[in-house]
Order: structure tokens, then sequence, then C-alpha cells
């Protein structure tokens, strides 16, 4: 009883969150020009919610995130230029496939050591890669995936030049699937993730099924990331190898380094600060962002992530109070 009135508690939506979302759907209202980078930064949130399920709340680290992001795209984008332009049912064969992928692959990734789960989990995205760059016919090889073009949202919104339409579909999408994060993080299959993270063994010993906890959380972050990689396809008309590459998965990671692993929000926090920071780099310097991005990470590092993240978590508690 105690412990599902703290998970109910847990769960209550804050003030700092509403706030947030408000916002964020207000965002469709600027002017036009910066809903592009808004939709960049609505996938990549949604992509890093997809890791932080695994890495943030069960513990599982992955280097080969990007299989399911590449999975996904290749999906929807297939599905666009062979069968039907629908962009929602592209998106539910994304994450479909994707979770597919995720509940094969899972047998292989909970075993051994944290290092193993590392090249298992890079070899799958390598070997997803491999597999698109041999099949030319089917995905485009080295050129892509051309032609790829989407018929109107809900057969009454077409995708504009500005990417507003892309931005709502993206957010949208983003929302409906933080909701389904919420209630899993925030009930007792939440509760018993947190558990195998701190001691693995201590919870199998209280009789937490480890293996089934553990294969349901990685199927489930892989569908949050088949369904990043179809809105990814779908807003940009475009799928390449590069869905598939390790700077996917690891500039994902980054982004939960600078928004803080095992919370909801921190995908969201890092992803507009790293496409921020990224966005005004490279304006400035154009040849050199990815220097300064590296020495902003360095000192990020050095700082102290939970110093910084800390402090905003904290302005946002007493917001919310």
């Amino acid at each position: 009883m105690w412990v599902g009135q703290a998970l109910a508690r847990r769960a209550r939506w804050r003030w700092a969150e509403i706030v947030f979302w408000l916002a964020a759907f207000a965002a469709l209202f600027l002017p036009a020009g910066r809903h592009l980078i808004l939709n960049e930064i609505a996938i990549l949130a949604l992509f890093a919610l997809s890791l932080d399920l695994i890495l943030g709340y069960a513990g599982i680290i992955s280097l080969g995130h990007a299989a399911f992001l590449g999975l996904g795209a290749y999906a929807a984008g297939l599905l666009a230029k062979h069968v039907t332009d629908d962009p929602t049912v592209g998106l539910a064969l994304a994450t479909v496939a994707a979770a597919s992928l995720g509940f094969a692959t899972s047998f292989l990734v909970l075993r051994g050591s944290d290092l193993t789960r590392l090249m298992v989990t890079l070899g799958v995205a390598m070997l997803l890669g491999e597999l698109a760059n041999a099949l030319p016919d089917l995905t485009g090889g080295a050129d892509g995936l051309q032609g790829v073009t989407m018929g109107p949202l809900l057969g009454l919104f077409e995708f504009d030049l500005y990417g507003r339409v892309a931005y709502a579909y993206s957010l949208t999408t983003l929302f409906v699937l933080m909701l389904v994060a919420r209630a899993v993080v925030y009930s007792p299959f939440g509760l018993s993730l947190m558990a195998i993270r701190r001691n693995r063994l201590r919870a199998s010993a209280l009789g937490v099924p480890v293996h089934k906890r553990l294969i349901a959380v990685y199927t489930l972050a892989a569908a949050f990331a088949g369904a990043a990689g179809a809105l990814l396809a779908q807003t940009t008309a475009f799928v390449s190898l590069d869905f598939f590459e390790f700077h996917r998965s690891a500039d994902v990671l980054l982004v939960l380094i600078i928004g803080g692993a095992g919370w909801l929000y921190g995908g969201i926090l890092g992803a507009v600060l790293y496409e921020a920071l990224q966005d005004a780099l490279a304006a400035v310097t154009p040849e050199y962002w990815q220097f300064w991005i590296g020495l902003f990470l360095v000192a990020f590092v050095m700082l102290g992530r939970e110093r910084l993240t800390g402090g905003m978590r904290g302005l946002l508690a007493r917001f919310g109070r």
C-alpha cells in the first residue's frame, strides 16, 4: 500500500512539466525557419529517451543503439517508397520492426559483462549497416534510399518546407511516448528495473524475474528508437547508411551525459542543449565547431555533471512546488 502511494505521488504531474510541454507546443507558432531545428531536437530527445530506459533505469550499456534507429528509418522509408506514403503506418511499422529486433537481440545483449554488451550492441549496428550496404537494389547502398515521398499527415496536413508540420508530428509522437515511459517508470515494473540496476543479484534473490524484466525494457527501448528513426526518415525524406554509424550512438550517449541518465527529462534537456550548442558553434565556426563541442564536453565532465544538472533539477522541482 505504501509503495503504491509513493509511486502515485512520484507519477503526479509537476507544474514545471506542464509548463514545459505547453511551451513546446506553443513553439509551433514561432516564425517560419526555426521549426527545422526544433524537429531535430524532438527526434533526438526521443532517441535519447529510448536509451535512457535501458541505461538510466536498467543499467544496460549500449554502443550500438543506432541499430534500431537505422532499422526504423529504413522500414519507414521502404514502406513509403514501395507500399504506402501514410506517415502513421510507416511509424507503426518502424516501431514494430525495431521492437522485434530488440527482442531478438536482447538474449545476446543480456549475456556476459558490460564489456560484452558493448561489443554485442556495437556489432549488431555494424552488421545491419553492412547488410544495408550489401543490398543496393533495395536500400540504395552507399547512395542512400532516395525517392522517399510522404503523403499528408492524417490525410490533411502536407509536410511543408519550413518544418512546421514535421515538428508538430515529431513533438506529438515524443509526447505520447513520454506518457508511455512515465507509466512504465512510475510503476512496480519501473521500480523493479531500478532494483536490478542497483544490485541484480539481490533483486533476483527477492524474486524479481530479472531476465524477463530486462528483455521487456530492452524491447520497449528498441521500439522507441525505431520510432525516432521513422520520424527522421519521414521528415527528411531520405535514409542513408549514416543512420547506422557509430557516431549516432555516441551522440545520443553524449546527450544523456549532458542531460543526466535515470531522469526522463534528461534526454530532452540534453537534446536541447546539444542541438543549440551545435547550431550556435556551427554558425560561428563552421570548420571547427566539433573542436569546441569537444572542449565543452571536457569542461562539462571536469566540472561535474551532477553539479550542473543537479542545480537544474533543483530549480525545476522548486518551480514545480
